[in-house]
């Protein structure tokens, strides 16, 4: 049918709830395309009256002049299907003339080539550049676990009620302790050597308490306010493990030696494990969901790790704004690429 022989033929101005509802012509009962000349009808109907109204067409009845128009007999008698055309509204002022009908058709026609335009201008991935997505995307579902199983073999959150200037006091202290013994081990060039090609990085390491305690009651308090330590250390041990094992899958990192191997991760690798976090960040409540309550960590868990909001509130603040960009997955598994393979490190 030509998209320009007919004018004002909208869509049903019905809510949207009543988009699925049947529309039927007003003249034949046959099923409706839309508001045509100002009444509901079927293409059918809407040509005949425009060609009626066009000629002035002239026509008479056979029969009594009160004929039933149906979907079926419709062409029987031109007289009462006209008739029932204006019936139910339909006006010749709403018929486009010749000129206006071009109009139409060119407007129509520019319409569909700035859209083959837009469409030719949009950036195309080249068969490489959708493999290495490809790869990249098995990598990340091949060392993150949606369901976040692998924490119950986390030593177990304890959650207490720490003064904030015994966590804040201690902050220092216990996490140049965590850097210096859990990832120069997680980092050593003999323990990267020893990693397996799988993508499966083996069970990480137990992260031992500090076993001398004893220095002063002060110190012993403040060991014994950090509750969440030892369950947030296995925490970054492993998410440091599923980085490293992600790491190894992209395209042409294995191909570098491996003391530059090691100088990416160790750059990288809280980087990494800050942008995969943000997988179960959730802006409705400034939390970390991974599975369970039990899994559920926010900012006051951290502060019982003996981190101080000095470090937190910009953490918080990166998540919610990278929260917001909506990342497709694809543009999440080449951010973190980037991250660990950037020519700066």
């Amino acid at each position: 049918m030509d998209p320009g022989a007919s004018s004002t033929s909208v869509a049903d101005p019905a809510g949207d709830s009543e988009r699925n509802i049947p529309r039927i012509c007003g003249v034949c009962g046959d099923r409706a395309t839309g508001f045509h000349f100002n009444a509901m009808t079927c293409e059918g109907c809407k040509g005949f009256f425009r060609r009626s109204m066009k000629r002035k067409a002239m026509f008479t009845c056979p029969f009594n002049g009160d004929c039933h128009i149906t979907k079926d007999n419709r062409r029987h008698c031109q007289a009462c299907r006209l008739k029932r055309c204006v019936d139910i509204g339909m006006m010749k002022e709403f018929i486009l003339t010749d000129e206006e009908v071009q109009r139409k058709r060119e407007m129509i026609l520019k319409r569909k080539e700035e859209e083959a335009l837009r469409e030719s201008l949009k950036p195309k991935l080249s068969e490489e550049q959708q493999k290495v997505i490809d790869i990249l995307l098995e990598a990340h579902r091949r060392t993150y676990d949606p369901t976040y199983a692998d924490f119950t073999k986390f030593r177990p959150p304890v959650r207490s009620h720490p003064s904030s200037r015994g966590a804040t006091k201690s902050s220092s202290l216990l996490t140049q302790d965590l850097s210096s013994e859990d990832s120069s081990d997680l980092f050593g060039s003999e323990a990267f050597s020893t990693f397996p090609d799988s993508a499966e990085p083996p069970p990480f390491p137990s992260l031992a308490p500090p076993e001398e305690q004893d220095e002063s009651s002060s110190m012993n308090l403040e060991f014994s306010q950090l509750s969440m330590l030892p369950h947030l250390a296995d925490l970054v041990s492993y998410s440091i493990q599923k980085v490293i094992g992600f790491a190894k899958m992209i395209p042409g990192f294995r191909d570098l030696s491996a003391e530059d191997q090691i100088v990416l991760l160790k750059c990288s690798a809280i980087e990494v494990i800050m942008l995969r976090s943000n997988q179960s960040f959730t802006l409705e409540d400034m939390s970390w969901t991974c599975g369970s309550n039990d899994f559920k960590y926010r900012v006051s868990d951290v502060t019982q790790a003996g981190h101080s909001m000095d470090l937190l509130e910009p953490l918080v603040k990166f998540q919610v704004g990278l929260k917001k960009l909506n990342l497709h997955e694809e543009e999440h598994v080449l951010l973190m690429a980037i991250c660990i393979l950037s020519p700066g490190r």
